[in-house]
């Protein structure tokens, strides 16, 4: 599903103009990066959980050449689902 169609989803559901589903996700995307940035962490109750891990340094290996490098340490978004997301899925 791309960005408009959740949009387009949003709107229909939520009985709201393309527009406003738009700065309504928008602004919730918005909201959701500065909390991972600042909290480390965001929990939708129900839905699931959005957590900054830090990654370690390792050694990688190119697969075309076979050479190895150096993968640098990094962050990472990890989601774990919540209970309702999980029973709905099965």
């Amino acid at each position: 599903m791309t960005k408009a169609e959740l949009v387009a989803k949003m709107a229909e559901k939520a009985g709201l103009t393309k527009a406003n589903a738009e700065r309504a996700l928008t602004e919730f995307l918005k909201a959701v990066q500065e909390t991972l940035v600042t909290e480390k962490k965001m929990t939708l109750t129900g839905f699931g959980t959005f957590v900054v891990e830090e990654r370690q340094a390792r050694t990688g290996r190119n697969p075309r050449t076979g050479e190895e490098l150096k993968i640098p340490a990094c962050k990472v978004v990890k989601f774990r689902p919540g209970k309702e997301l999980k029973d709905a899925i099965k």
